[in-house]
């Protein structure tokens, strides 16, 4: 009779499932507990700098009804949209030019500046975020954040 060799994958194979490992004491085998979701410390997100920097800016030169929305999954051209509100049209050109100075500070790229003389509102595009400026009565009338009410507002409180 011919006996046929066992392949080595066969060989390997059979080793593999004769051995096992040792078995595991009580103490090694039970599990920690698990700790309540609510006992779980509150993971802060992370943003980019260049939109912290942003909205400090804008806070600090008094922007009112300042608005983050965070808009990535929702749009193709931007992260983060910053919405807000200039008392008037100096203002407006102060504000502008402040976000011009953080950008440039940061070392990011102002993709485009859109302002019309005197129009009322201003579009500062830094590509990840984009930054909408209105004086009041443009904010009511475009009202932007109905646009975007999809999106997911940012909570100043974690940028500032």
């Amino acid at each position: 009779m011919n006996a046929r060799k066992p392949s080595k994958k066969a060989a390997a194979r059979k080793k593999t499932v004769a051995r096992k490992s040792p078995p595991k004491s009580a103490a090694t085998r039970a599990r920690p507990a698990k700790t309540p979701a609510a006992a779980a410390p509150a993971r802060k997100r992370e943003f980019p700098r260049l939109l912290v920097q942003v909205v400090r800016a804008l806070d600090a030169k008094k922007v009112d009804g300042l608005q983050v929305l965070d808009v990535a999954e929702l749009s193709s051209i931007t992260d983060y949209l910053v919405l807000g509100t200039a008392t008037s049209q100096p203002h407006l050109r102060a504000l502008r030019v402040e976000l011009e100075k953080v950008i440039d500070a940061e070392h990011a790229r102002i993709v485009g500046i859109d302002t019309g003389q005197e129009s009322g509102w201003t579009v500062v595009d830094a590509f990840d975020v984009m930054v909408h400026l209105f004086t009041p009565e443009n904010r009511e009338k475009y009202r932007l954040e109905l646009l975007w009410k999809d999106a997911r507002p940012v909570a100043l409180g974690e940028l500032l």
